[in-house]
């Protein structure tokens, strides 16, 4: 029997989910601090943020706004850390995509602030997890860093997620669809009773994906639209809150790791990087591992990601023009010693990732 203490960071203190709910949760927010640092990034954005910021200022609060440049990187949260510090602020607010959440977070953490996310798309998870993702200046993914605790109060306002384009709820029907092609892999024979709950919850996640998604993206005023974008910022979170660190990603979020090494890539969401390394995943676990059935379930999602807009080549991704030494470089960093996606069960090196790569639709049958 195993004895070893297992510490899970499962879920925000609080989560409103709902239209309406960030003018509904400005009173738990304010319970959290009075000062709070609004952080964000997208000029996309700014205008919608502007709004939120108006909110708190009639609610009586005293928001102080900050600007991420760049991905969440150090030269950005040691920028932001300093203005926080300097205004007094009490608690760091998250509007935005997954890599603000993940700044906000990790910028909280260190500061020990409350932490309220709220997220402006499904295309990640980030609103929930403890965890957040460091990046370089450039882009590139560099590692991640645990964090104590999730965040204080998760706002899920439909009506804030909705506003986002199709393609971010596609890109976080993938991130949420790997949770089952991973865990399944790296965790599926766990004796642990609550690693096996989180895998077993991840594959009802991925068949409910894989039933609604479409409806989801045709009408995003539909309730499949309201259950794919919660299982998507949400569910998928709970998945990897209750799992934990023994519930791990393996080769397709390495894959993503990878491409980010390349500039190329840089203009594809990190939902459709991972769904591309789903396929990769599979293809490794067919050619190597032997396993028809990852074959099957290779083609299986080929039509699905295609009707999702979702890319499932590297011409694709935007990396058509990459010369032989890039992809190396990728499948190089994918492959290094303390990547996820050595907990595939057999041996994976980066001449094998390269062929896994350029043959994603390999032998894909067509339909008659």
């Amino acid at each position: 029997m195993n004895n070893s203490l297992s510490q899970h960071a499962i879920a925000p203190a609080e989560v409103l989910r709902g239209p309406g709910a960030w003018l509904q949760g400005i009173p738990r927010l304010a319970a959290l601090g009075q000062r709070p640092l609004v952080l964000g990034r997208s000029a996309v954005t700014a205008q919608l943020r502007q709004q939120l910021v108006a909110d708190l200022h009639q609610a009586g609060l005293q928001p102080h706004c900050a600007e991420l440049q760049f991905d969440c990187c150090e030269e950005d949260l040691k920028k932001v850390s300093a203005i926080c510090q300097k205004q007094g602020c009490d608690a760091v607010v998250a509007i935005g995509g997954g890599k603000v959440l993940d700044a906000g977070k990790l910028l909280a953490h260190r500061l020990s602030l409350a932490c309220i996310t709220a997220p402006t798309s499904a295309a990640t998870c980030a609103g929930w997890t403890a965890l957040a993702n460091i990046y370089s200046v450039e882009g590139a993914f560099l590692g991640d860093v645990a964090l104590a605790r999730c965040p204080d109060l998760l706002i899920f306002d439909h009506d804030l997620v909705r506003q986002a384009p199709a393609r971010t709820l596609a890109s976080g029907i993938a991130d949420a669809m790997a949770k089952w092609y991973e865990s399944s892999v790296s965790s599926g024979a766990s004796g642990d009773g609550l690693v096996q709950q989180a895998v077993q919850m991840a594959r009802v996640l991925r068949d409910q994906l894989m039933l609604e998604a479409e409806f989801a993206l045709q009408d995003p005023h539909g309730a499949a639209w309201e259950r794919v974008a919660e299982a998507c910022g949400l569910s998928a979170g709970l998945i990897g809150g209750i799992g934990g660190a023994r519930c791990r990603t393996v080769a397709a979020h390495a894959v993503h790791n990878g491409l980010t090494q390349l500039e190329a890539s840089h203009g594809r969401l990190h939902g459709e990087k991972v769904g591309f390394g789903i396929l990769v995943q599979l293809r490794l676990e067919e050619v190597l591992g032997g396993n028809q059935l990852a074959g099957q379930s290779r083609r299986q999602l080929l039509p699905l990601f295609r009707k999702l807009g979702l890319p499932v080549s590297l011409e694709e991704l935007g990396l058509a023009e990459a010369g032989l030494h890039q992809l190396q470089q990728a499948c190089a960093f994918a492959c290094r010693d303390d990547s996820d996606l050595h907990h595939l069960p057999f041996a994976v090196g980066p001449n094998d990732l390269l062929a896994a790569l350029v043959s994603t639709c390999s032998s894909e049958r067509q339909p008659a």
